[in-house]
């Protein structure tokens, strides 16, 4: 069961999206490292009602040598939320967090930013910062080539996992670069846009503590029973933990 634990917004002024949103927010949907797209498929088919995108990470791919940077993350984040006509509401898991973070601040579209299981970093802080400055021993770290592959994923992402659905998705990862990993924040929108964490209390590849840590710069946090991966274990649940939050009504903070 999914509770709330905290509720946190500071109030100010308006911006002219909040104060005349006519239609339910459009939700984009950011995957995490290795992920793609269609890691949302079960969660997009549980909001066939609604207007739902996904975006693909340039940090992702088959080929190490053509993989983009946290940099070249934020900027497609911050294209594919800015060139929405009306207001979005963004939910970013594990790693994409933290290019959210940096692209979306400043956007005034952007009601609201869901974290799940999420990087939610500051400015000057790195993914690779966030876990003790030294990559996880299951992260399998390709230095020369610029790339980091999972371990054992399906042990580490997909613990609560069907072994089938957990084997397919295993089978799509694709390789996630290094340096997304290194570079640091330049930008937290966080500090202006609402933001709910969603805590996994069963995750393998982030901590509880430090997902909890993180979730003390949110200003909502919820939790689910889950692993790492609610959208592939949990797609009705996290669809409904997303409904929700599309229809909370919500004014920039200032943090």
């Amino acid at each position: 069961m999914m509770l709330p634990v905290d509720v946190r917004y500071r109030w100010t002024c308006a911006s002219p999206w909040r104060s005349a949103m006519p239609s339910t927010p459009t939700l984009v949907l950011i995957p995490g490292a290795w992920h793609g797209a269609w890691a949302w498929r079960g969660v997009v088919a549980e909001l066939s009602d609604l207007d739902v995108r996904t975006v693909e990470l340039p940090s992702v791919g088959p080929d190490p040598a053509a993989l983009g940077d946290l940099h070249a993350d934020a900027a497609v984040v911050r294209a594919a939320a800015g060139g929405i006509d009306g207001p979005v509401v963004v939910c970013a898991h594990s790693y994409g967090a933290a290019p959210a973070s940096e692209g979306l601040a400043g956007l005034a579209n952007v009601v609201g930013l869901v974290s799940l299981s999420g990087f939610q970093l500051d400015i000057g802080e790195s993914v690779l910062g966030a876990v003790g400055g030294v990559p996880p021993s299951w992260w399998d770290v390709h230095e020369a080539e610029g790339y980091v592959d999972p371990r054992q994923p399906a042990q580490v992402l997909y613990t609560d996992v069907r072994d089938g659905a957990a084997r397919g998705a295993v089978a799509r990862l694709g390789h996630h670069a290094l340096a997304a990993f290194e570079q640091r924040l330049t930008r937290a929108a966080w500090r202006t846009i609402p933001s709910t964490y969603v805590v996994c209390e069963r995750d393998a590849a982030i901590p509880v503590r430090a997902q909890e840590a993180m979730a003390e710069r949110a200003g909502r946090v919820l939790r689910m029973a889950t692993a790492h991966s609610p959208f592939l274990s949990r797609p009705a649940q996290l669809a409904g933990v997303l409904r929700a939050e599309l229809a909370l009504g919500r004014e920039p903070v200032t943090r």
